[in-house]
């Protein structure tokens, strides 16, 4: 049984630093396209970022130069460090796994977590 559970949420204030984590069980991390998505209220689902089996890391524009993306392969985990957040990172973050060889496009991720809250006060 895959599992997917996210830790590392909580309040911040805007310039401030939050690390996300996603342990994985059931999955080899290593071999999956793994990817942090974020929903805020009324909004829908975003890509925020994503690991590639090859280590490749790919981020939306919106957190580009803020946010990395990595990956523990010895923990079989993956984390999301985002620094200078800003209110508008307000979101439940998701982590979501996909076997595929390629990360897909769009949140088409056959495993994903049950999110942890970031929320982001000016």
């Amino acid at each position: 049984q895959v599992q997917l559970v996210e830790s590392g949420g909580g309040s911040v204030q805007s310039g401030g630093s939050l690390g996300l984590s996603c342990v994985a069980s059931g999955l080899s991390a290593s071999r999956y396209c793994m990817a942090w998505f974020r929903q805020a209220p009324g909004k829908e689902r975003e890509g925020v970022a994503t690991l590639n089996r090859y280590g490749s890391p790919f981020y939306a524009d919106s957190v580009k130069g803020r946010f990395t993306i990595s990956r523990d392969n010895a923990k079989n985990t993956l984390y999301l460090q985002m620094n200078s957040l800003e209110p508008e990172d307000t979101a439940m973050y998701y982590c979501a796994a996909a076997g595929s060889l390629t990360c897909p496009a769009g949140d088409r991720y056959t495993y994903w977590g049950q999110g942890t809250q970031v929320t982001v006060s000016s």
